[in-house]
């Protein structure tokens, strides 16, 4: 009975209309969406209502006037759950048999019972699953089951058989290769493959693939050691390709440097993104200011100072054992064995260069004689000199002393003049008690307490002071922090930068500090923040680091530079 006070609730087929009885007659609900359902026509419940009365007292609830009762009571199809697939459950259908297109008018029931024992309710469930999930059970074979389980088994083992047949295949080859490539003959500045390789053959296409990935990772990009001195008899040169960007700025420097005035101004814009290694030597003696922009001054000029400066090693060179020359020497001698890179300066050759080099500037600028750390500012001038000579990509591990005397010499020169040139900017870092380095550490510690308060009080709460660490930035402008080759990329822009050395290296120090702020503040020990910030670990920077560092500082600087009140806090 509450099932009668609450009513029953029907969909039809074709979304028509939701009927609810409810008591007092049928009414008409229509869901929305349902657009398509047939509307209820008065009197369909007559013989509905005509049938309850029989049933006495009992029922006397349903019995109603014919007139007033709308609607009518219909069978639902396909409102099984799950829905109902006549070609996956052929059998719930008879063969011949067809689904009514319209709803079928139900016959003449007695009771409210056997209304509702022939009324499908889309909200009954009943025993539909179960008897779908028996009729499935019934129609699975075990024997069809099992044989595909064998063969999905035996075709993943062949698979693997296979990956790992082709993998041991491709170790073999990159081996063959790796013997062949050692003594491949050059004709034409190309590498030949052997004629083996042509032959080899994979059993798939991604087999093929791989073979031709390993191949290209195989070659080498750089010029090795044992691939220069196989080739050197042929007069071949290896270098690294170069990608097409690098391509195009190399040629905009060679068209530069053509003109017979070099635009200096231009060359800065050029340069600051660093120069290609071609070019990198003339572009150096240029932005320095040893040689002249005029193109027919230059040879007349290198020729003149070169005699300039080996006049000043045949006129003070001898005086090094003099008594008043002496600790200065001394000095000089202990410290070149601290350079970088270790490999080039335990050459003799290359030590008695510097030697000279370091002893005459000493000599010739008695204001701040011979500091710690001017050492290590000729030794990217040499470096970039010698490859204006050299083929070799790795300069450090080159015999310096295979070069011919006369090119030895103008090396030394050179460096000694570029050199000069950069120190006459940051000279003040090496007289008496170092002002200019003092003064610009100051610097730092005012400019990062302004970019990155968090950092400057962690150290400051480990009571670590700038000077401890930075003073070798500035001394040494940050050479013993990275790797040569980045040293090199850095001067490129020092280069290019108005007082680049003297005023914008404070910001790429700044911006180097920061770098690191994440461990810094990992660190709680003042011990361990300083072994970090003296060892810090640069060691497979490249280009790339460089930039980004360049980039920061260049933001910083357009910041701050003209706003000294941005140092005060």
């Amino acid at each position: 009975m509450e099932r009668m006070r609450s009513g029953v609730v029907s969909w039809s087929q074709d979304g028509g209309a939701l009927s609810r009885f409810c008591g007092e007659g049928w009414e008409g609900v229509k869901p929305e969406g349902a657009s398509r359902g047939r509307q209820p026509r008065r009197g369909e419940g007559d013989e509905v209502t005509a049938a309850m009365a029989s049933d006495g007292g009992r029922k006397q609830f349903w019995k109603r006037s014919g007139a007033k009762v709308p609607g009518s009571i219909q069978h639902v199809y396909g409102a099984q759950h799950p829905p109902f697939d006549p070609l996956l459950h052929g059998t719930l259908v008879k063969p011949g048999s067809k689904l009514p297109a319209t709803p079928v008018k139900l016959k003449k029931v007695s009771t409210f019972q056997e209304f509702e024992s022939n009324t499908s309710d889309a909200w009954d469930l009943g025993d539909d699953d179960d008897e779908l999930l028996a009729i499935a059970a019934e129609n699975l074979n075990t024997e069809v089951v099992m044989e595909t389980a064998h063969k999905v088994i035996e075709n993943h083992s062949k698979l693997q058989e296979q990956h790992k047949f082709q993998e041991e295949h491709l170790q073999e080859e990159k081996q063959v290769e790796s013997v062949e490539l050692t003594s491949t003959a050059c004709g034409d500045n190309r590498l030949v493959k052997s004629i083996s390789e042509g032959h080899t053959s994979s059993s798939s296409d991604n087999a093929s693939e791989n073979t031709s990935m390993q191949r290209s990772q195989s070659l080498p990009q750089t010029s090795t050691p044992p691939l220069v001195s196989g080739m050197a008899d042929c007069n071949t040169s290896v270098t690294p390709a170069l990608t097409e960007r690098e391509a195009s700025r190399l040629d905009k420097f060679k068209l530069l440097l053509a003109g017979p005035n070099t635009d200096l101004e231009e060359l800065r814009k050029l340069s600051w993104s660093g120069i290609p290694k071609r070019v990198r030597p003339i572009a150096w003696k240029l932005l320095s200011g040893y040689l002249p922009a005029n193109v027919d001054r230059r040879e007349s000029t290198l020729q003149r100072k070169r005699k300039e400066y080996f006049a000043f090693v045949e006129q003070y060179y001898d005086s090094r054992n003099d008594e008043n020359h002496q600790d200065t020497y001394r000095q000089i001698h202990i410290d070149i064995p601290r350079m970088s890179p270790e490999v080039l300066r335990l050459q003799p050759k290359v030590t008695e260069i510097f030697e000279r080099i370091l002893f005459i500037w000493a000599i010739r600028h008695p204001a701040s004689g011979y500091v710690q750390g001017i050492n290590d500012l000729a030794t990217p001038f040499f470096v970039v000199f010698i490859c204006e000579y050299i083929e070799e990509e790795e300069v450090e591990n080159f015999d310096v002393s295979s070069l011919p005397e006369e090119v030895l010499q103008n090396i030394e020169a050179d460096s000694y003049w570029c050199m000069s040139k950069l120190l006459d900017g940051i000279q003040d870092n090496y007289t008496f008690a170092q002002p200019g380095i003092q003064k610009k550490v100051k610097m730092l510690e005012e400019l990062v307490s302004r970019i990155d308060e968090q950092v400057h009080r962690h150290l400051d709460l480990h009571e670590v002071k700038y000077l401890q660490f930075a003073f070798r930035w500035m001394n040494n402008l940050l050479m013993r922090e990275v790797p040569l080759r980045c040293t090199i990329r850095l001067w490129d822009t020092y280069q290019s930068e108005p007082e680049g050395f003297s005023h914008f290296h404070l910001y790429v120090c700044a911006a180097f500090l920061v770098r690191w702020r994440k461990e810094i503040l990992e660190e709680k020990d003042f011990q361990e923040l300083l072994i970090f910030l003296q060892n810090l670990p640069t060691v497979h920077w490249g280009n790339e680091e460089i930039s980004v560092l360049l980039a920061e500082a260049y933001r910083l600087k357009f910041a701050f530079a003209d706003a000294p009140n941005h140092y005060k806090k």
